[in-house]
């Protein structure tokens, strides 16, 4: 059967050669065997790729057979498109093809869909590409700050709406970078610094920094400061827990009735007048900043006196009746409960309450009691209650009223004094009463509850907390136009306790940055100020445990901030600002006055002037540093070790020896006169400057007999000795040299010492090892030169005694060969070429 199948195919191979054969168009191919495997291996590997592609095509199509998109049918509109390589819109056709025409067209609106889905892909390209740089700005702005301030390794938030970077250029040097706000604000820190140690009794910083106000004529500036005094006057008792004693409900009530007082009437300056001539005599008396509605009345109604109609008698009645005649001067729509001489009842009664004299608002509600059913009695109890509330059985009943009669009612006025009443509907804004932002906000602290009988819906409960969430992060500063109106958005958050807040606004204005720093100062001072636990913390942050709507500012970061601008050119005041700093530590315990003082010091480099300077007979003479320090030699040891850290060796031997401590002194003298006691000295050189600082230090302690560590005092004058050795040989004195070195002892000068030398070189410093080489090299080339000489004064004197002159031969060459031998015994690896160099001068005096 295997038979019949081979001859078969043979039969076959046959037939097909024979058919070959006669076409002769058809080349005769003849390889080996070798040509054949690679003709294999070519054909493999072809159909190998030819399958990966075919089995990524299967899968390419698989993916988006999936999604409804057909690959192949896609591939060929692509391919029959004549431009897909540039996307160009294609050339127009002959009006008269029709089919050609809108094959065109077709071919035309692909194109364009692709080039605009490329230039979006672009567009989106470049919008990641710019966040990425934004963000990479972002950590290289961190970093940068927390190395200038020296933060820990807690990273820093810089967004934009919290904290923008706030250190600023140093002035020109030599030259103040105070404006005349900033030193007139350093002026009252200085009074205040100064009867704090000098032990007098504690003035009132607020009333110092008020009175700044005086040279800066600015009213913005002055109702800034009338509002710190009315809102900082609620101590009752000194606060050993600001936390506590802030969040206590007798002080946010204290706080709020601070801030209505404030917004209605606190500095009245002058009483409402019948005459018209003494009206206008006293119109100036009235033109005072407006921290007061009824200060605001007064100014209206004596701007506008003809239609005003101010008469009658004196108070707020009358002046409220006036200022209607101007704001409401005609009937309102509305108006159901009648009329008061002539305006709406509840617009008197509610201007009454907001200038904050409920006496008269009594008098308008006794005139109208007829009118006003059973108000009377609420508002009797209302005005008899020492915290400005209603008993809850008769809140109750006033707010059934209002829900059930007045919600709805057209009388903004008569509503809006209800809501004050009851405190309720605390969700109505009342922007028709109240179309400004101090009226919006007075409407809201009276509405302000602290007690919670469970009476009421926390919807119809309107807390301080709440009050200020919605100030501060519901509305922002976007909703007040903060930028537009910084002194505004500030009193909206001081207004309500919200200090730390709003100093750090304002310290984010650098126009303001000093207002706020000092408003800081008084609140730290009066134990107000909310701080935060680490200095690496942002400006304004919220630490975990505290209530909701608690922040604390970041008081030592704030003051380094502001100081940076003038430390350098303005150290003297910069030293009062961190006085404030005595009782604050960093997160590893350090006091941070005494840091910042070592900071500014360094940086400024004024170390005489800021801690005293060394006077010739040993004696200090007392710097700015004294008054605000007792133990100074602590801090200007600090400083010392800091400038020492620093890489500032000079300044650091000053400071040390101020702060007695001659080992450190000396220590660091030998570091320094180490690499160039072998230098050539010169005027105003390095050297020259290192030698007349160590030759004053050692006649001062030689004098007062101050002595250090034995084995750095002693390095030390050898150091000196070495220096005396080089300035002798390099100004060519090799004799004196020589007996310098004779007297030192340092180097052997005869076989008989090598050994001795040997041991002593082990107790020999690093400072003195390290110059051993150029003293060895030194020390041989003096002995080289007195050879030549000896050598030439034998030659030239005949008759000199020839004995002697061996003799001394014989001895230079033993003293060079004590030298060498020295040098390759001591365990010290000196320079490459030194040994080399001297037996090289050994083998010439031979």
């Amino acid at each position: 059967m295997d038979t019949e199948g081979f001859g078969e195919l043979l039969q076959q191979a046959e037939q097909l050669a024979a058919e070959t054969e006669a076409v002769s168009e058809l080349p005769h191919v003849e390889r080996n065997l070798q040509e054949i495997q690679q003709a294999g291996e070519r054909l493999r590997s072809r159909t190998l790729t030819r399958t990966s592609q075919d089995a990524a095509d299967v899968k390419a199509s698989i993916l988006l057979g999936s999604r409804g998109l057909d690959i192949f049918h896609i591939s060929q509109r692509l391919e029959s498109l004549s431009a897909a390589t540039s996307f160009e819109p294609l050339e127009p056709v002959k009006d008269t093809d029709i089919q050609g025409f809108l094959k065109n067209e077709r071919d035309n609106a692909l194109l364009s869909a692709i080039e605009e889905s490329r230039r979006r892909t672009f567009l989106l390209a470049e919008e990641y590409h710019r966040e990425s740089m934004l963000v990479q700005w972002e950590q290289v702005k961190q970093q940068v700050l927390r190395t200038l301030l020296g933060a820990g390794e807690d990273a820093l938030d810089f967004s934009q709406d919290v904290e923008p970077s706030f250190v600023s250029e140093v002035g020109v040097p030599g030259r103040s970078a105070l404006d005349s706000v900033e030193v007139a604000y350093g002026r009252q820190i200085y009074i205040f610094n100064e009867k704090i140690v000098n032990g007098h009794i504690q003035p009132n910083l607020g009333d110092l920094c008020a009175s700044v106000v005086e040279s800066i004529d600015d009213k913005n500036v002055s109702d800034m400061w009338l509002m710190v005094k009315q809102m900082t006057d609620v101590l009752l008792v000194p606060a050993k827990d600001t936390l506590k004693s802030r969040t206590a409900v007798d002080m946010q009530m204290a706080f709020v009735r601070q801030a209505l007082s404030f917004l209605e009437n606190w500095c009245v300056c002058v009483c409402v007048c019948v005459c018209v001539c003494v009206c206008v005599l006293l119109m100036p008396l009235c033109l005072l900043p407006r921290c007061s509605y009824k200060n605001y009345t007064m100014v209206t109604v004596f701007g506008n006196l003809h239609q005003a109609q101010l008469g009658g008698v004196p108070g707020t009645y009358q002046l409220v009746r006036s200022f209607l005649n101007i704001k409401l001067p005609g009937p309102l729509p509305g108006m159901q409960d009648g009329e008061v001489e002539g305006h709406p009842v509840w617009a008197v009664i509610y201007y009454c309450l907001r200038c904050g004299d409920l006496n008269a608002a009594m008098q308008v509600v006794n005139r109208a009691q007829h009118q006003l059913g059973d108000f009377k009695a609420w508002f009797q109890e209302y005005m008899n209650s020492p915290d400005r509330r209603l008993s809850p059985a008769s809140e109750n009943k006033l707010r059934l009223h209002y829900r059930r009669v007045l919600r709805n009612s057209a009388d903004p006025y008569k509503r809006a004094v209800y809501c004050l009443i009851g405190k309720c509907d605390v969700s109505d804004n009342h922007g028709e009463v109240a179309d400004k932002t101090e009226d919006y906000l007075w409407l809201k602290l009276n509405q302000v509850c602290f007690d919670d009988d469970g009476s009421n819906s926390p919807q119809d409960r309107l807390t301080l907390p709440q009050l200020q969430k919605q100030l501060l992060e519901d509305y922002g500063e976007a909703h007040f136009s903060a930028s537009q109106q910084p002194f505004l958005y500030f009193q909206v958050l001081f207004l309500t306790a919200q200090f730390e807040a709003a100093v750090a606004f304002l310290f984010r204005v650098e126009r303001l940055r000093s207002h706020s720093v000092h408003v800081a100062l008084v609140l730290y001072e009066l134990r107000l100020l909310l701080k935060s636990s680490g200095q690496s913390a942002q400006l304004l942050s919220q630490e975990p445990g505290d209530p909701p709507m608690v922040r604390r500012i970041n008081f030592i970061r704030l003051l380094m901030l502001y100081t940076r601008k003038f430390e350098s050119t303005d150290p003297r005041e910069a030293l009062q600002y961190f006085y404030f700093l005595r009782n604050e530590k960093d997160s590893q315990g350090e006091n941070m006055f005494m840091r910042c003082v070592s900071e500014l010091v360094i940086e400024s480099r004024e170390f005489d002037m800021l801690l005293g300077r060394l006077e010739k007979d040993g004696s200090r003479k007392p710097g700015v540093i004294d008054k605000f320090a007792g133990d100074t030699k602590a801090i200007i040891s600090k400083v010392a070790l800091e400038a020492e850290n620093k890489g500032l060796f000079e300044e650091a031997v000053k400071l040390y020896e101020l702060a007695k401590n001659p080992d450190k002194v000396l220590g660091l003298m030998n570091r320094l006169l180490s690499p160039v006691i072998a230098q050539v000295s010169a005027p105003q050189s390095n050297k020259e400057r290192l030698k007349n600082t160590a030759l004053a230090i050692a006649e001062r302690y030689r004098s007062q007999g101050t002595a250090g560590e034995k084995s750095v005092h002693s390095t030390f004058y050898l150091l000196l000795d070495l220096m005396t050795f080089f300035d002798e040989y390099h100004a060519g004195h090799i004799d004196r040299a020589y007996d310098v070195m004779e007297h030192l002892k340092l180097l052997p000068l005869s076989q008989d010492s090598v050994e001795e030398r040997v041991a002593a070189f082990r107790n020999f410093s690093d400072e003195v090892r390290h110059n051993l080489s150029e003293v060895l090299l030194a020390t041989m080339n003096i002995l080289f030169t007195q050879y030549k000489r000896l050598k030439g004064a034998s030659t030239g004197t005949p008759g000199r005694p020839q004995r002697s002159m061996e003799d001394r031969d014989m001895q230079m060459r033993s003293q060079a060969r004590a030298l060498i031998t020295f040098a390759g015994m001591i365990p010290y690896r000196m320079a490459g070429d030194t040994n080399a160099r001297l037996v090289q001068m050994e083998v010439l005096m031979n």
